[in-house]
């Protein structure tokens, strides 16, 4: 794990998947441009993204940053991906939790091709209300009772990562994974995501602002307005740590 823009992340794939089949209990935040966003102008929402376990990096750009930076070259591990190599392993008991019950219907109709295990397993339409007014105590008996190892989130973001944030203390066991719109795109009932050709052109963000102009719109613009002060502080931070690694003497060992 570490740490860029001051978001706790993990690349590895394998060592992301063997941190969730080892853990009793936690949460993973998928962190894209909003999230990294959000979480570098409000510190509280920073302190709920790395309370987690780590966080996976579903922005395109992020890896293309640090490239630039530190010569690194990492890879996206975008929500819609996680979920997919989760649920086709067909390891673990699941609950899928947010969203709309049609949303969900469709959901487990669709997945059923890659899993058909999840014909059993539960589907929950979170009410519509605020992060704090949620039974979190009753929600974590079900999951309890249920016996779900994994815990999928999708209430889009910062409501979901806050949400499970505070449901942790009262869960005994069960990994919670934020996935925003990955319920949609295999729902086959709502938004699609884009082709993999756009993907490939970091343009994802073009699509999804056709798709829903008014709500991308906005997120684009705060994340293009700080991107600057976020781009050169991590440069800052890299000249910093290099200054610092000169200071410090080399021992001769003997």
């Amino acid at each position: 794990m570490n740490t860029y823009f001051n978001i706790n992340y993990e690349f590895d794939k394998a060592e992301v998947h063997r941190q969730i089949e080892a853990a009793q209990k936690g949460y993973i935040c998928v962190a894209d441009g909003v999230v990294l966003n959000n979480a570098n102008r409000d510190e509280e929402y920073l302190k709920v993204v790395n309370g987690g376990l780590f966080a996976i990096c579903d922005s395109s750009w992020v890896p293309l940053y640090l490239k630039s930076i530190y010569g690194i070259k990492y890879e996206q591990y975008c929500g819609a991906d996680i979920f997919k190599d989760i649920v086709s392993s067909r390891k673990y008991r699941m609950i899928f939790m947010g969203t709309s019950q049609k949303t969900l219907d469709g959901l487990q109709k669709e997945i059923m091709a890659m899993n058909p295990d999840v014909k059993d397993m539960k589907f929950v339409e979170l009410p519509f209300r605020d992060v704090e007014d949620f039974d979190y105590p009753a929600i974590a008996k079900m999951i309890e009772e249920d016996g779900a190892k994994i815990i999928w989130v999708a209430l889009g973001a910062p409501k979901q990562e806050k949400f499970m944030n505070k449901l942790l203390p009262y869960l005994k066991s069960g990994v919670m994974i934020a996935v925003g719109a990955a319920f949609k795109f295999y729902s086959g009932t709502d938004e699609k995501r884009c082709p993999q050709w756009i993907q490939k052109h970091h343009l994802e963000f073009v699509y999804r602002i056709c798709q829903d102009p008014k709500k991308q719109l906005k997120r684009c613009f705060w994340i293009v307005a700080t991107l600057p002060k976020l781009y050169f502080g991590e440069v800052k931070r890299k000249r910093a740590a290099e200054h610092l690694r000169q200071a410090i003497p080399h021992k001769n060992v003997t």
